[in-house]
C-alpha cells in the first residue's frame, strides 16, 4: 500500500524535454569540437618521439652486433640479423628482446649499411611513407 506523500511525488516526477536535451548535446559536442584537435593532435608527436626512441634501441642492438661480430650487418641482411642469427660468423645474440618492431605507422623501418651519413643508415619515412614532409609525414633517421 502506497502512502499519499509517495503517490503525490510521483505524479509530480517529470524527465527531461527534448530541448533541455538538445542543449546539452550542443554544449557536449561545442567542447569535443574545441577540446578534441588539441589531444588528437599530440598524436602525430608521439608517433614521432616513439620512432626515435626506437631507432635507438636498433642502433644499441646493432653496436652489439658489431662488438660481437666485427661489423654491422649487411643491408641485404637487415635489421633481422639482430634477432635471427643466419650462419653470421661471431654471432652471440639475440640482440633484442623480441623481433625487429615496425615504425609506428606499421611500415618496416630501412635499413642500409654502409650508409652514406655513418656506417648504417636506418630511418622511417613516416606517416606518409614517402621522404620528406612536415609533421607526422617527417622523416625520422639514426643520424640526426
Amino acid at each position: 500500500m502506497k502512502d499519499a506523500n509517495t503517490e503525490k511525488y510521483l505524479k509530480n516526477r517529470r524527465g527531461f524535454t527534448l530541448i533541455e536535451l538538445l542543449v546539452v548535446m550542443v554544449i557536449l559536442g561545442m567542447l569535443a569540437a574545441l577540446v578534441g584537435p588539441r589531444l588528437f593532435g599530440n598524436v602525430g608527436k608521439g608517433r614521432q618521439s616513439a620512432a626515435k626512441t626506437q631507432i635507438e634501441m636498433l642502433g644499441q642492438g646493432l653496436d652489439s652486433f658489431k662488438l660481437d661480430t666485427g661489423r654491422y650487418p649487411t643491408t641485404s641482411e637487415g635489421l633481422n640479423a639482430l634477432y635471427t642469427n643466419t650462419g653470421i660468423q661471431g654471432w652471440a645474440g639475440p640482440y633484442l628482446k623480441k623481433a625487429v618492431p615496425n615504425d609506428p605507422w606499421g611500415k618496416p623501418y630501412q635499413y642500409l649499411s654502409p650508409g652514406t651519413h655513418g656506417d648504417y643508415d636506418m630511418f622511417s619515412y613516416g606517416a606518409d611513407g614517402t621522404a620528406g614532409g612536415d609533421g607526422e609525414n617527417r622523416d625520422v633517421n639514426s643520424w640526426e
